[in-house]
């Protein structure tokens, strides 16, 4: 196989460089891991560990908070010791092990293969992102769309895990539900392990040039160290309050290393570091009401929804999982071009503007929500059809954010924060997941035995609140857009 340069495949010629294809085959099968283990559970813990729905919304927070917490630290060794081909390697097996955890036993150790879980995930997703915004050049256009078509894989991934997993899980067995991501998992990694070489010097080991045994040394010290963290994960997770305490320390001591960072780089760079940490703050926001996906919205899900979509039949669990996917793969690409075709008129919106559109439309799907009471039967059982179009609206809001979230922290970045400053965009992701645990919890009616009516409108109150909280967030975030411009000093 020919020897690639950087050079090489940075000067593609065309809208994506060949690399942007591989890594994309290879996110698709690890986001169908992990949205297939994400969609299954607050399902899991409800129904076959008979935990309340109080209970499940804060654990299913606590082990989202944890998966990407440790993006942070996974981004942060990657860039010191490993590399990102390593950690991708080491966080798939861990993954895989998982898995085959959950294979044997789900209901006696699922918190085990959880904690698996949670640090695989946190040496894989980062790096292999860093690892599509090392094949441009500072300043080539083309970086956005290249985000673009990755994200358009994540969802593939999402879409296929989101709606297998979960109908296996329910249908026929637990067991096999969650042996099929540690199987698509592999899937990944052997995509990787044969196109690697086209990646050139991407992603190798920053300590390349150091002595074998030395190296060598510290790559081994982090393999353990992150196995060591496993009973650590597992302690936290099961325990919640646990969770608090690490979620109030992980934050302050990453902002203090950014600060140390800081120190060293130019006014102009860390102008734009503040800039990354308004984009941050602000997804922190987005992802606590996007994410009730995974939990009070399951849950909504497998209690008042009926069965019916446009007249088909079809589990609203599966829905749930996969509505808000199949709509970013049907709807990325047009969104894409209307910026294109914005921007060839000169009214594209900056990068801010559309991050306040995003809350805009979370608003607004959060109320679609929230109407669905408005189309309940005597049971308590409302519209899956209205209950979809609240997840085609929530789609838009997305579009608007996290493509654009991923490239601008590797534009505003300099190059050996990439992977650290990747870390804390999916940092923020963790408070998020945190706090729509939280929400979730307090959203759920606190008693076990509820009606299906008082659950349906306990939930449906606390999506109102969400939408009048993200139409605050979204008109803060636009009007503070000229401010953040200045910040990002030409930065697009």
């Amino acid at each position: 196989m020919k020897s690639y340069t950087l050079a090489d495949i940075q000067n593609f010629e065309g809208k994506y460089p060949k690399q942007v294809w591989y890594l994309f085959l290879t996110e698709m099968w690890e986001r169908f891991c992990f949205y297939g283990m994400r969609g299954m559970l607050a399902v899991f813990m409800v129904t076959e560990l008979m935990f309340s729905e109080q209970e499940s919304n804060l654990k299913y927070g606590a082990i989202q908070a944890f998966v990407y917490a440790f993006t942070f630290i996974g981004g942060l060794f990657a860039d010191k010791i490993l590399g990102y081909r390593k950690s991708l390697f080491w966080g798939g097996f861990l993954m895989i092990g998982g898995s085959v955890i959950l294979t044997i036993a789900p209901q006696e150790l699922f918190f085990f293969g959880i904690s698996f879980t949670v640090i695989g995930t946190g040496f894989f997703k980062p790096n292999i992102s860093t690892m599509v915004g090392a094949l441009y050049k500072d300043g080539d256009a083309r970086r956005d769309a290249g985000f673009g078509l990755f994200y358009t894989g994540i969802n593939v991934g999402a879409l296929l895990g989101g709606f297998l997993c979960v109908w296996v899980g329910k249908t026929y067995s637990w067991n096999v539900a969650f042996s099929l991501a540690g199987i698509v998992m592999a899937i990944g990694l052997i995509t990787f392990y044969f196109t690697k070489k086209t990646m050139g010097p991407i992603g190798d080991s920053p300590l390349i040039n150091q002595p074998d045994a030395k190296r060598k040394k510290k790559e081994i010290m982090v393999y353990v160290g992150s196995l060591i963290c496993i009973p650590l994960i597992l302690t936290m997770v099961q325990n919640t309050q646990y969770t608090d305490l690490f979620m109030y320390i992980i934050g302050p001591c990453t902002l203090i290393y950014l600060i140390f960072e800081m120190t060293k780089l130019t006014k102009v760079e860390v102008m734009r570091l503040f800039a990354a940490l308004f984009f941050i703050f602000f997804s922190i926001l987005f992802w606590a009401f996007f994410e009730q996906s995974g939990g009070s919205l399951s849950l909504f899900a497998l209690n008042n929804l009926d069965n019916s979509l446009l007249g088909v039949t079809i589990d609203p669990n599966v829905v749930n999982n996969t509505a808000n996917s199949l709509f970013v793969i049907a709807l990325s690409a047009v969104i894409g071009l209307l910026w294109i075709w914005m921007a060839k008129r000169k009214v594209e919106p900056n990068t801010m503007v559309k991050f306040g559109l995003g809350f805009l439309f979370l608003a607004a799907a959060f109320y679609v929500f929230y109407a669905t009471r408005f189309f309940a039967d005597e049971n308590g059982r409302t519209s899956l059809d209205v209950f979809t179009l609240a997840y085609l609206i929530i789609t838009l809001g997305e579009l608007c954010l996290s493509p654009i979230g991923l490239s601008i922290m590797t534009k505003l970045a300099p190059k050996h924060l990439w992977g650290v400053m990747m870390g804390m965009w999916f940092l923020a992701s963790a408070y998020g997941q945190y706090v729509a645990g939280i929400l979730g919890a307090g959203m759920a009616n606190p008693n076990e035995n509820a009606s299906l009516p008082e659950k349906l409108a306990s939930y449906t109150e606390g999506y109102y609140q969400l939408a009048i909280y993200a139409l605050i967030a979204g008109i803060s975030v636009i009007v503070l857009s000229p401010f953040v411009k200045k910040l990002m000093h030409g930065i697009k």
